[in-house]
């Protein structure tokens, strides 16, 4: 609903769109900002979350309603100016003023950018006579810009009013919160993006089909003063959140903690991120749409890929533009052609791109106006279940190569008997036999040494020393061929597709090959299918639910896919309860390309427990298999409670890093802290699954550690007495100085349930009171009460953004604080999300509390886990949406939430052509290492006409040797253009057909910095496994362990690319 006061009462019109006047809103930003509305009396319509969807068409009735011209374009707010800087600003304060110049200056840009479309297409195209695009037509293709400018307009009235007060006030983040906070900028900017694709195909089609109408477009692009197009000028509203945050995250980085306006400025993000969010989701699903409409245009009626399409049960995972590519026998390229794949949440499918324009020459003029959506045929489909992605060089597979005869796409159909004979290459084979090459050759150089070493003369270029460096030279070559293989994966899709079976019934597969943009798109291709077929088992069938009325909402393809299902400790027989989990990320080098984007984060899954009276017990599990398995189990002297993953430190954590480097042997590596029932506290290196106690250590009193979390100066514990045990950070092998008797805060009478370690204060709690403390000097900063009950304790704490998140013993309610003010902001009943699934449950507890990429993930008593999104950035980490409720889960309460990440390796996101490009790079810098000085290069001109490889590892030249050269040639002026005789750096040169240029063969620089990718699983623990969906309570297959048996559920989220 939109807030009354703000917009005037609307007259109810059946579906029609309500028109109200502005003046009421006009006059509310009057005296709000002490401004008067320069045309009091404007009319304009407001727009209806209900209104009716735009046909492409433009054929709706609903739509044609007769617009009442609104003059919203002659609205001119007086021009916002800063006034000249004042004496005795701080850096900070000269920064935020150059920020706000710029939010002045790009919205009063965006601004003229919509007037421009109204002014220079919308207007004249209304009046043209003859029409070259209909009324109807032109209300689809410029719908809601009107609205849009209209909300500007009023946005820059009030931003003129606080420039103007800009050095008394410094405020501006309750602006962005007050002017985009309501639900009517949602509703317009939606109506937009979601009618955006639509206007497009119009104007296509009129380009294509009105010469007047193209005529036009470039009319006015040619008289526009920056020659932007009409397509460059629509698309801006769809750009102008993400540089509203931009604008906001540099304000907020520049705003001091305690200045009036930082609270303002994190709520204004979040509100900005969320509606950003949101019109990304409703943009993707509108393009989705779209997409499948184009695909189903392009299969016959009565095809059953049609009736597939048109059901509704079809989800679009992933589509792409990729190459397909055909390779002859040996490894050379037949042909290659352009393909639009689509990966749909069950079938793969493949389309020819079919789009033929008039004439070549009409298609760039189009294309230079509008973006032009081509139109497919459909090459062939595939159930999901039957692709299968192999990589080069890969000889087995879960295909049965004896029974399975594989073709090439594109090639000719070998006889069976020809294909027996012949080897079946997977990609292209030129690799392979150039590293066999080598390594004969390798063999006949060793062969060669040999007979040096019984040469009776020195020679300086024909010695030991000589032979050796050929031999060295030759194994680096060998390295760099095993890398290109290894290259040939990164933007090689090769899937493995069902065909029809030949005469004899045998099956036939064939083999398609697609080269990818460039890596990413490969790993993401990869990923994607992979969860795809895993979100077919039927505990994904549904996964999640979404608690709407209706219960229909299906669930956004980015949900997290359950993959398995384990018992969390080995003895069967033994019921131990779970305590606590953490994830040690190890890299296995062992895994390829594809495992790298389909296999869990690597590394390893400690899980620690125990019962009353029996021990404890700490479960290792190996994540760099398809599935985990168990790798080491041990026994201890008493229930494990919790665990903290130490990771190496950053520079500048350690204390005497002087002392560290010195001492190499000593460096700090990644430990695992546990901590027992019985007041232990056990440091293990985490390094693989040597398992070896570093260091022991008992609490003051021997009181049983809750919980633990670190810092970069200390290890805190929390303890049953309410004292928080803080240990310092030591320079030696063991990270924590756990034999001097801790520093011991007392934060209350109760036990300290739980610890939250943020960057320059830990928070303790004790019953519903919270503690601040300073994570340096450790004296208490503040303290406050999370909750109006003594009887209740906070039980859990998580970060995001600027919030805590926190959890209460009882009730089924979360609450949201600010970390700088310490306010209550936000909470929410988490039992209003589950009570469909759980209909008649009244008391409901919240048991565990994680958040991990943007998302909440609750679990609760009744085993339920809820699922809330929260925003990414620096912001205040609200819940504005629905959610959704795990149909998987306990059957006793979630004992915790973990999460398991990695980051890939940025050596496998380069492409081939980056790879190429960073030694031009580097041979670019002036040091002389990578250039030859022309005349030493143009000595062997003569000689080196013919592409070849100068064998040189270290030697570039062989001068310092002692010996004469042996050579037929005089030797070389000693005047300084000979080599220079320095030490090569283990680089292979190649020389070019112009023996000017030599080009290195690998580039030994450093990678450039990229974006991380991260793969990522959420562990929860708890008793048993129970599917909510089925009547039964569990799914189609036997449930890996007993009710009453601890179990782990592993969720894997989709890569984020």
């Amino acid at each position: 609903m939109l807030p009354g006061g703000a917009w005037g009462k609307r007259k109810p019109r059946g579906r029609r769109l309500g028109w109200v006047r502005s003046d009421a809103r006009g006059t509310m930003w009057a005296r709000q900002e002490g401004l008067h509305h320069p045309h009091p009396h404007t009319v304009v319509r407001c727009p209806s979350s209900s209104s009716s969807s735009v046909s492409c068409s433009g054929d709706s009735e609903e739509e044609d309603m007769g617009l009442l011209e609104v003059s919203v374009t002659d609205i001119k707010p007086p021009a916002p100016e800063l006034g000249p800087m004042p004496d005795g600003l701080s850096p900070q304060q000269v920064v935020r003023r150059h920020i706000l110049g710029s939010i002045v200056q790009s919205e009063g840009s965006y601004v003229e950018s919509l007037k421009r479309v109204l002014q220079d297409y919308r207007n004249p195209l209304m009046e043209m006579e003859p029409k070259v695009l209909s009324a109807r037509k032109c209300q689809v293709v410029f719908f809601r810009v009107k609205e849009i400018l209209h909300c500007h307009s009023m946005f820059q009235i009030a931003l003129s009013s606080r420039v103007a007060e800009w050095d008394s006030t410094e405020k501006i983040g309750d602006l962005f919160v007050a002017s985009f906070s309501k639900s009517m900028v949602l509703d317009v900017y939606s109506d937009y993006v979601n009618n955006f694709t639509n206007a497009m195909s119009i104007i296509k089609k009129a380009c294509l089909t009105k010469p007047a109408f193209l005529e036009f477009l470039k009319r006015r692009q040619v008289c526009s003063p920056d020659r932007v197009t009409l397509y460059g000028l629509m698309v801006k509203p769809i750009q102008r959140f993400p540089q509203f945050i931009l604008l906001l995250q540099d304000m907020l980085k520049n705003t001091p903690r305690g200045h009036p306006d930082r609270l303002s400025l994190q709520l204004a993000l979040t509100e900005l991120e969320t509606l950003a969010e949101k019109l990304n989701e409703q943009k993707r699903l509108a393009d989705q749409v779209a997409e499948i409409q184009q695909l189903t245009k392009s299969v016959s009626d009565r095809s059953s890929l049609n009736k597939l399409l048109t059901s509704g049960q079809r989800q679009l995972l992933l589509c792409e533009t990729l190459t397909e590519t055909v390779y002859g026998d040996r490894g050379q390229l037949i042909k290659s052609k352009e393909r639009r794949v689509f990966l749909l949440n069950d079938m793969l499918v493949c389309a020819n791109i079919n789009f033929k324009p008039a004439n070549h020459r009409g298609q760039l003029e189009i294309s230079s106006l509008v973006p032009l959506g081509p139109k497919y045929v459909v090459k062939w489909n595939t159930a999901l279940p039957q692709v299968q992605v192999v990589e080069v060089g890969q000889d087995g597979g879960s295909y049965d190569k004896d029974n399975v005869l594989i073709q090439h796409a594109g090639t000719k159909k070998a006889s069976a008997a020809g294909q027996a004979q012949s080897k079946v290459y997977f990609g292209p084979p030129r690799l392979f036999q150039e590293l066999q090459d080598l390594q004969k050759d390798l063999a006949v150089i060793e062969q060669i040494t040999f007979l040096i070493s019984t040469l009776h003369g020195t020679y300086q270029n024909l010695n030991m020393t000589v032979a050796q460096d050929w031999c060295l030279a030759l194994q680096r070559l060998m390295r760099v061929k095993e890398e290109e293989i290894h290259s040939a994966n990164k933007c090689r899709l090769r899937l493995l597709l069902p065909g029809k079976p030949d005469k004899s019934g045998r099956p036939i597969s064939f083999m398609v090959v697609f080269i990818t943009p460039n890596p990413l798109s490969k790993i993401s291709w990869v990923n994607r299918l992979h969860l795809a077929k895993i979100g077919l088992r039927e505990e994904n069938q549904p996964g999640w639910l979404c608690p709407d009325e209706d219960k229909k909402s299906r669930a956004p393809f980015w949900c997290p896919i359950l993959v398995c299902c384990i018992p969390a400790f080995s003895p069967r027989g033994l019921s131990l309860q779970l305590g606590a989990l953490v994830h040690s990320p190890v890299s296995c080098p062992l895994l390829g390309f594809s495992a790298v984007s389909t296999s869990l984060p690597q590394g390893y899954l400690w899980v620690g427990g125990g019962q009353e009276g029996a021990g404890g017990q700490v479960e290792i599990f190996s994540l760099n298999r398809p599935s985990p398995r168990t790798v080491k189990s041990f026994p201890l002297a008493a229930p494990v409670l919790c665990m903290e993953y130490i990771p190496e430190p950053e520079e500048g954590e350690s204390g005497d890093e002087s002392h560290v480097a010195a001492e190499p042997s000593a460096a700090v590596h990644p430990t695992i802290c546990l901590g027992l029932q019985d007041g232990s506290i056990l440091v293990y290196g985490s390094v693989d699954t040597g398992t070896q106690c570093l260091a022991t250590s008992r609490s003051p009193g021997l009181q049983p550690v809750l919980c633990l979390r670190h810092s970069p100066f200390h290890l805190f514990a929390g303890l049953q007495d309410g004292t928080v045990a803080a240990y310092p950070r030591t320079s030696g092998g063991v990270p924590w100085d756990l034999e001097s008797p801790p520093v011991c805060l007392t934060v209350g009478p109760g036990p300290v349930r739980t610890l939250l370690s943020l960057e320059d204060a830990v928070w303790a709690s004790c019953g519903p009171r919270v503690t601040v403390l300073d994570a340096t000097s450790l004296q208490t900063q503040q303290s406050f009460e999370a909750h109006q009950d003594e009887a209740v304790s906070v039980t859990h704490m998580v970060k995001a953004g600027s919030g805590v998140w926190m959890a209460f013993s009882s009730g089924s309610s979360i609450r949201l604080f600010h970390t700088e003010t310490l306010e209550h902001l936000q909470e929410i009943n988490i039992a209003t999300r589950t009570t469909f699934l759980l209909p008649g449950q009244k008391h409901l507890c919240v048991t565990s509390l994680l958040i991990c990429q943007g998302l909440l993930w609750v679990g609760t008593d009744q085993g339920v886990i809820v699922l809330l999104p929260v925003p990414r950035l620096e912001g205040i980490p609200k819940i504005t949406g629905k959610g959704m409720v795990s149909l998987n889960g306990h059957c006793g309460p979630v004992a915790f939430l973990a999460v398991a990440t990695s980051v890939l390796a940025p050596d496998i996101l380069r492409s081939d052509q980056e790879e190429a490009e960073g030694p031009r790079a580097e041979e670019d810098k002036p040091d002389g290492q990578a250039h030859e000085p022309p005349p030493a290069s143009r000595v062997g001109r003569e000689l080196t006409r013919k592409k070849g490889i100068l064998l040189q590892y270290r030697l570039r030249s062989t001068a310092h040797l002692p010996g004469p050269l042996l050579s037929v040639r005089e030797p070389a002026p000693a005047d300084g253009s000979a080599l220079e005789h320095s030490e090569e750096d283990g680089s292979i040169y190649e020389m070019a057909d112009d023996p000017d240029v030599w080009v290195r063969g690998r580039p030994c620089a450093r990678d450039a910095h990229r974006k991380e990718i991260c793969s990522v699983a959420i562990i929860s623990g708890g008793q048993g496994y129970r599917n909510f969906g089925s009547a039964s309570g569990g799914s189609g297959r036997p449930a890996p362990c007993g009710e009453t048996d601890s179990a782990l559920l592993i969720w894997q989220v989709p890569l984020t690319l």
